[in-house]
């Protein structure tokens, strides 16, 4: 009963029922996912659903480019949505050539000037979706970064995927023709897979997280209620939200094995030491944080009790758990959470402990004093990674785009400042501060009633 009332519980939180009868395979990074999404594309018969936050013009990206034309140009119906923000720097050319081929291209969320709430809210998914029956869906976007050049000493940024064959692959195909809707027409009747046929044993939950519904938070947070032995995390930055946290601290203190795996280095230091607030009492509470040594660690996976399994797109930030669209999997099978535990072990081995030691100070203050961090160096580092400007530059713009959206100290400081700065030029300049205000007041209106509308005439649409 009690074990029914905990799935009862995660399926609430997950918003969908355990979909059973899928084969679900484990990828550890780029290049193998890549394999596995280009066989997908390859393999289509009717239509490719291709949905991913950045697209490059690189060489990974004209590899993808390539191959939805060729299929496209075999007949097969091809819609390609990007976010608009994340792949904002990927020329027009690009577009316009898998336009010419036949292929359907869709920005989600251009901004417009009476649609500020869009801006807010982006595309963060990742899934390549063949006739319903066949889907890819993780962390990794379409560039070089995760595919690396061993030839260059240019190792790929370590992320995980899955690969879904069976029934769940079609709720995966819901949930992009859902997003696809946004923009523009549906997908046509035709483009829909109502009956797809068993492929394994694993039962799977589809968490098609949408703004403000905070799908993949509540199932991470039932999963560290509710876990027994052990959860094992690994997260891009470690910000989560604060409700998050306390489950974290609270579980490892009734004896649970809580372990966190994060990255460890990052081009802008004073990023990289914020994101380690809050280290001290995770560490205090019993929870082992490692840090990664080797190239980008881009992941988003939880493993807990040696049976659930959660990959996809939501990082631990408030931004992914509740401002984005993301989509990730919860899968309750033993075999494919082993894999997961065993490679989270070998990400160990390329992993430097945290630790808290005490400071050098005299005897009186050390009492008082915080403890300062320390890092037990691993044994093997792996092979040596030699990154590259794009890597760099790449690095920079994850770690800064997650500060802003989960870390309170990187958001309190600059409030605080603008605030100061805008009161002194109400003092100094107060007729120009009046009409900037003025504009930016009428302008905030006109959006919000534009809002207004647009969810009205939604409600209207629903209706029976």
């Amino acid at each position: 009963m009690a074990a029914d009332a905990v799935e009862r519980a995660i399926d609430r939180a997950a918003g969908s029922r355990p979909i059973p009868a899928n084969q679900v395979d484990l990828l550890f990074d780029g290049p193998m996912a890549f394999d596995a999404m280009l066989d997908i594309i390859a393999k289509a018969r009717r239509w490719i659903h291709f949905d991913n936050y950045i697209v490059r013009e690189d060489r990974t990206g004209l590899r993808f480019a390539d191959a939805l034309i060729d299929r496209a140009r075999d007949g097969v119906a091809v819609r390609v949505s990007c976010d608009w923000l994340g792949s904002v720097g990927t020329p027009a050319g690009l577009w316009a050539r898998l336009e010419a081929a036949g292929v359907t291209v869709r920005h989600f969320h251009r901004p417009g000037l009476f649609d500020f709430s869009t801006i807010l809210s982006r595309n963060h998914r990742k899934l390549v979706v063949a006739d319903g029956e066949r889907a890819v869906i993780g962390g990794i976007c379409i560039g070089d970064e995760w595919a690396g050049d061993p030839a260059r000493g240019r190792l790929p940024w370590r992320d995980t995927a899955v690969l879904v064959a069976g029934p769940a692959a079609a709720a995966l195909d819901q949930a992009f023709q859902r997003t696809w809707a946004m923009g523009g027409s549906p997908l046509p009747d035709d483009e829909s897979a109502a009956d797809v046929a068993a492929a394994g044993s694993a039962a799977v939950r589809v968490l098609a997280g949408e703004p403000a519904q905070e799908r993949a938070y509540r199932a991470s947070e039932l999963l560290l209620a509710t876990a027994a032995s052990r959860v094992w995390i690994t997260d891009a930055y470690l910000v989560a939200p604060r409700r998050l946290f306390r489950y974290l601290v609270d579980a490892a203190r009734e004896g649970v094995d809580v372990r966190l795996l994060v990255p460890g280095t990052s081009d802008l230091p004073l990023i990289r030491n914020l994101t380690r607030f809050g280290y001290r009492e995770l560490l205090r509470s019993g929870v082992r944080i490692y840090e990664w040594k080797g190239p980008m660690l881009h992941a988003k996976t939880v493993v807990a009790d040696g049976r659930w399994v959660r990959v996809g797109s939501s990082n631990l930030n408030h931004s992914s758990l509740v401002g984005n669209y993301e989509l990730d999997v919860l899968v309750d099978d033993a075999t494919l959470a082993e894999r997961m535990e065993a490679q989270f072990r070998r990400d160990l081995d390329h992993s430097a402990e945290v630790t808290v030691r005490p400071r050098r100070a005299p005897a009186r203050f050390r009492g008082v004093l915080p403890g300062a961090l320390g890092f037990e160096r691993p044994e093997d580092a792996g092979p040596r990674h030699r990154r590259w400007l794009g890597e760099r530059r790449s690095r920079s713009v994850l770690a800064l785009r997650t500060l802003v959206a989960g870390a309170r100290l990187a958001v309190f400081g600059p409030l605080a400042l603008g605030l100061a700065v805008v009161g002194v030029l109400f003092f100094v300049v107060p007729s120009v501060m009046g009409v900037i205000f003025g504009v930016i007041s009428i302008w905030l209106a006109l959006v919000s009633f534009a809002e207004v509308l647009r969810r009205r005439r939604g409600l209207l649409d629903r209706r029976p």
